[in-house]
């Protein structure tokens, strides 16, 4: 893919005016990038009363000209630019627009006009320049949206186009020194051009996680699910785990399997901070160390225990072998927000199905027909926009940003908007929004235990209307239920061979990405693509 390639990530804001007329340049490998080119009628030539606020050159005059030929990633990055220059000059030509209409009034208004003007005449010119004035603002408030929103993509463009090119310098350089001195240049095109292209295969049955995998943090219960004196069994990477809460309060992660007979111990009970086997009484404290053996002399008897921590209203564990890292992710709704809801759910599909699934919202107007898109036009084109070095980012053209984090993690905050008019605004042009967490515990090979957060930074008081969570749960499980069909069929189909990744296109980004980024993990790369630090 040639360096253009990261322009077509991005959707210009150029199709928003219906007098204007778009001239579209084809780019290398079938992209395009529009520029403006057509005339705007009826724009006002009254300039000279403001002074230079109005008086600045439309850009369109200036834009790059190909002649047949490709741009460049330089030239469409200057297209953008231009893009985003027209958008600044049309939104000062409504501003315009406005003040002359104002004159217009003041004119109307004239005690000399009302002379020679019956009543009737005067109230009309009024009602019909109030109309104008009126339209005007709300164009105002547009072009307004869309300058802000040009720059958001502007900024997505530059990265993008200046870590291609580095990704295609560095592309070039390596290929030169695989190749003998006597190589031409005919040759490097060759080799460049016939080496195969890595595709994903995610086929087959599902198989034994890799070890490494195990080497993260994983939320995996709501700290207002465990009380004191109360026991929670979890399954994760396919080990029985039970949590419960110490002598001191603080959680702890032991098996799940006493070390006399094997019983469970979420069967029995806890006393005193340590959890008690049903079947002979031995005690267990969160270390895993047997402190009592009723009926017999004790011994030292130690089970496995996990590293197990309390943060952000969650419960973490460490279920690697490596020392666990010294901090924990956060996981804390963004400022101003309330938390509403927190679900537990135990799904028959594996955890990576799930997350492919969370991390495409392209399906939303088809899948969820009878809940959340119910209204939602199928747009023209659906892109997910990202920084080339990171895994998060937001959807255009839905008010979604939405962002993967290791190892197992979903955020997304949305902006609500009037059911059905959902597209056209950024969620930071929205003034409510919902926030969702949603974690996806790898339980075992075939079962997912998804965690779910919800928060709004609106209507606070719902969170004290009585049973009010019950009717989250509904929704959310609703929602759920239209996604879990079909995930379950990709399940069954993949198991039976067929590749739930063999076609994606560019709405596919954030879900490509994580499939890379745990290929990555699995073959025990040092330096994880994507991250932050890199």
């Amino acid at each position: 893919m040639n360096s253009i390639a990261a322009a077509s990530a991005i959707s210009l804001p150029l199709s928003f005016y219906r007098t204007s007329k778009l001239q579209a340049k084809k780019l290398k490998g079938g992209f395009k990038v529009f520029a403006i080119f057509g005339e705007e009628e009826g724009l006002v030539e009254k300039k000279n009363t403001w002074g230079t606020l109005f008086n600045v050159e439309e850009p369109r005059t200036r834009i790059l000209q190909s002649k047949g030929k490709f741009f460049d990633a330089n030239q469409a990055l200057e297209v953008a630019r231009f893009d985003l220059q027209y958008c600044d000059w049309r939104a000062r030509q409504d501003l315009l627009m406005i003040m002359v209409l104002h004159e217009k009034v003041v004119d109307v208004l004239n005690p000399l006009a009302r002379d020679y003007k019956s009543i009737g005449t005067v109230k009309k010119e009024l009602a019909e320049l109030q109309e104008d004035l009126a339209q005007a603002h709300k164009q105002v408030h547009i072009s307004e949206a869309r300058v802000s929103t040009a720059l958001d993509k502007l900024a997505f463009m530059e990265q993008l186009v200046n870590d291609k090119l580095l990704l295609d310098r560095n592309s070039i350089d390596a290929d030169r020194t695989s190749l003998s001195p006597s190589t031409s240049s005919t040759s490097e095109v060759t080799v460049k051009k016939t080496l195969p292209r890595k595709r994903l295969n995610i086929s087959g049955p599902v198989q034994q996680y890799h070890p490494l995998m195990k080497n993260f943090w994983y939320p995996v219960a709501f700290t207002a699910d465990l009380k004191v004196d109360t026991m929670m069994p979890i399954d994760c990477f396919e080990e029985p785990w039970v949590l419960f809460r110490g002598k001191d309060g603080q959680p702890g992660c032991v098996q799940n399997t006493c070390a006399h007979r094997a019983c469970p111990l979420h069967l029995g009970s806890v006393n005193e901070g340590r959890i008690q086997c049903p079947y002979h009484g031995w005690e267990y404290s969160t270390d895993g160390k047997c402190e009592k053996m009723p009926s017999t002399q004790i011994r030292n008897v130690t089970i496995r225990s996990l590293p197990c921590f309390e943060q952000d209203g969650m419960i973490w564990i460490w279920p690697g072998d490596d020392p666990p890292a010294a901090t924990l992710p956060s996981l804390q709704p963004p400022s101003g927000f309330v938390i509403h809801a927190e679900i537990v759910m135990d799904l028959p599909v594996e955890h990576g199905l799930l997350l492919d699934n969370l991390l495409d919202l392209a399906h939303a107007p088809f899948t969820h027909t009878s809940t959340f898109a119910k209204g939602w036009s199928v747009p023209s084109l659906v892109k997910f926009l990202t920084p080339a070095s990171g895994m998060e980012g937001y959807w255009d053209p839905y008010p979604i940003d939405m962002e993967f984090r290791p190892p197992c993690i979903v955020l997304s905050t949305i902006g609500i908007s009037k059911p059905g008019k959902l597209e056209g605004l950024s969620a930071q042009q929205c003034s409510t929004h919902l926030h969702q967490l949603h974690v996806c515990l790898p339980s075992s090979r075939n079962k997912t235990r998804l965690l779910y957060r919800m928060s709004l930074d609106f209507a606070p008081l719902l969170k004290h209307i009585p049973l009010m969570h019950l009717v989250w749960r509904y929704f959310a499980e609703k929602v759920l239920n239209e996604d879990l069909r079909l995930v379950l069929g990709q399940q069954d189909r993949m198991n039976n061979g067929a590749n739930v990744w063999n076609l994606p296109v560019s709405y596919d980004k954030l879900g490509v990405r994580y499939r890379m980024w745990r290929e990555a993990v699995e073959n025990g790369v040092k330096e994880l693509p994507f991250s932050k630090s890199t």
